[in-house]
């Protein structure tokens, strides 16, 4: 499965919720209209069992499915591909594990000389942020307009924004050279459906 060029990037939130409940946020969030679903869980229960709910899902509505961090995860219920940062090992060893035509993306927070090495090492897209102030990661560091810029001139894989995003703001990530939007609490904190839809304007 491709990586979509552009569009809503939801990504898991977990604290707090039983796995029903995620599962439930998740399709609602799917009617929505969101392009890609992440799998993220710092603090997993049974991240097998809900990984592979979450696989079962995106397969029905033909949307990818990315597991944050976890590569031997991504291989062992088959998800579409893994997102990586720079603890989570290399991007050779998850294409080695994963596959020729695994989806791997690489966190390069606020560096577009990172981003230009993912790109020479396969990778099949690239995510910056945090943009705006984040519940989700409070301490992440601060990215800039400009990375989206320089970027959008030099990098030829689809382009994620993360951090803080909101239906109010993302327009001007778009507009500086982001293709998808990385929405954690925009989407999940309040109806997942709603939270969804409310973007779906600023990709038209």
């Amino acid at each position: 499965m491709n990586f979509p060029a552009s569009g809503l990037y939801a990504i898991t939130k977990t604290e707090n919720k039983t796995a029903d409940q995620i599962i439930a946020d998740v399709t609602e969030a799917m009617r929505g209209g969101i392009q890609i679903l992440q799998y993220r869980d710092k603090h997993p229960v049974d991240a097998s069992y809900l990984a592979g709910a979450l696989k079962e899902l995106c397969h029905v509505q033909n949307i990818p499915l990315i597991i944050n961090d976890n590569i031997a995860l991504a291989k062992h219920i088959g998800a579409h591909g893994v997102h990586i940062g720079k603890e989570d090992g290399l991007l050779s060893h998850a294409r080695e594990v994963l596959g020729r035509t695994a989806i791997i993306g690489v966190s390069c927070y606020d560096s577009v000389e990172l981003a230009l090495h993912a790109q020479q090492h396969s990778a099949d897209y690239v995510a910056f942020g945090r943009f705006f102030p984040s519940n989700s990661k409070p301490l992440a560091a601060a990215a800039h307009l400009s990375s989206l810029r320089q970027a959008k001139s030099c990098i030829n894989v689809p382009i994620v924004a993360i951090g803080g995003i909101l239906p109010d703001n993302g327009a001007e990530l778009l507009n500086a050279g982001a293709d998808l939007l990385a929405v954690i609490g925009g989407i999940f904190n309040t109806t997942p459906y709603q939270s969804a839809l409310a973007y779906q304007g600023l990709f038209k």
